[in-house]
């Protein structure tokens, strides 16, 4: 390299070797290099290199500085913006069948559901009690008085809620079969898919979870069911969370 070479020139030829978090810190040395540190070439270089079909439009839409600097790393996950809906707008239904019998029919008032609000019996298992206390979102409730069920019955549940502010109701899970048994967490699981309104069109293969907590009880093949729990992780892992998705519903 000739030593005649003045600093501006230098840097022109060092600038298009370097990657895109160099090329920005350079920008903010000082204002001198920062001009410099702008030409459209430099980030057309950069560009080339990510996305070379890019450098082919002799007018592109934007600068290549902004296209790089906007999508060359991904995007961290947004703040959520608060939900338009709270718990307190909420009331559910709840309504568990053994066969054509009724085991469990009540009206739950959304801040019951809140997590933290409800402490579980002792003497439950230690794997229940570590999923129960671990991070994930989860809408529980106490059964009381508790009911037993044999293993033999054939358990259905349906869930709907209703919204107090635009007096409307959507269907959470529509008499779904607890066909899944853990013996080991003794839980019980159920599922159904949300459905969502129209105007979310892309919005799908979500489902709502519901769990018979349960306890063994005295006789062989008996179930002692003292709580219920219902989330909606597929998607949703926290309370505002949880009520974006539920006003994402097909209300009626």
């Amino acid at each position: 390299m000739s030593n005649n070479m003045s600093s501006d020139e230098i840097l022109k030829a060092v600038f298009p070797l370097l990657n895109g978090p160099d090329l920005a810190s350079c920008m903010s040395v000082c204002k001198h290099w920062q001009q410099i540190a702008q030409d459209d070439y430099f980030w057309k270089c950069l560009c080339a290199k990510k996305w070379p079909s890019t450098c082919k439009n002799p007018s592109p839409p934007v600068t290549y500085h902004k296209l790089f600097k906007t999508f060359y790393k991904r995007e961290h996950r947004r703040t959520l913006l608060p939900p338009r809906i709270s718990l307190n707008d909420l009331e559910f239904y709840i309504d568990i069948w053994a066969d054509d019998e009724i085991l469990f029919s009540q009206v739950i008032q959304g801040p019951a559901l809140r997590k933290g609000m409800w402490t579980p019996p002792p003497g439950i298992c230690d794997t229940l009690k570590y999923h129960l206390e671990g991070p994930e979102y989860k809408m529980t409730l106490p059964v009381d008085p508790k009911f037993a069920v044999p293993y033999t019955q054939t358990v259905s549940v349906s869930v709907l809620v209703s919204r107090k502010d635009t007096n409307k109701v959507a269907c959470i899970i529509n008499k779904s079969m607890f066909d899944y048994i853990d013996r080991s967490a003794y839980r019980a699981l159920a599922f159904d898919y949300l459905v969502f309104s129209p105007i979310y069109p892309f919005v799908s293969g979500i489902r709502a979870w519901i769990s018979l907590l349960f306890m063994e009880h005295g006789e062989e093949g008996i179930i002692d069911v003292f709580g219920v729990e219902m989330d909606f992780c597929d998607a949703a892992n926290s309370e505002d969370e949880v009520l974006w998705l539920l006003d994402m519903l097909d209300w009626k």
